[in-house]
């Protein structure tokens, strides 16, 4: 429960981002936080602002402001990474707030968000399920 286990967090997620994709998304630091971009040099696919750090005494948390990039319809949203110890430990990803420019719109058919669900919404949940199972593995050692 420190600011470097919640910038570990922070790391770990992005370095499995990485791994779970190949390689093919590529995490780049710039001066306004982190992009995710389609190999080295391509286009920036998300723009995550600096890491905002929470640290407590039950809990730590690392959430990324999400900027915008070719997969979101705008600015807004955040990335959330925590472990919480309660009856026992916790790891927790979430996003809030994203507005997926591949998502359904209000008053559009709902086929139009098949590429959110089928291929962003998947990625994020398996990038996030081998995640925690890393954070998992390591904290057994």
């Amino acid at each position: 429960m420190s600011a470097a286990g919640a910038h570990r967090l922070g790391w770990a997620y992005w370095e499995e981002v990485e791994r779970t994709t190949r390689r093919l998304v590529r995490v780049r630091a710039t001066a306004g936080g982190l992009e995710l971009r389609l190999l080295r040099e391509g286009p920036v696919l998300l723009r995550f602002g600096h890491p905002e750090l929470d640290v407590r005494a039950v809990s730590v948390s690392c959430s990324y402001p999400i900027r915008g990039g070719l997969l979101a319809l705008g600015e807004g949203g955040v990335l959330a990474l925590a472990q919480e110890r309660a009856d026992g430990w916790c790891l927790r990803t979430s996003v809030r707030g994203f507005v997926p420019r591949l998502g359904t719109r209000p008053g559009r058919p709902g086929w139009t968000g098949f590429l959110y669900a089928h291929v962003q919404a998947r990625l994020h949940r398996a990038v996030a399920r081998r995640y925690v199972a890393l954070l998992v593995r390591g904290a057994r050692r």
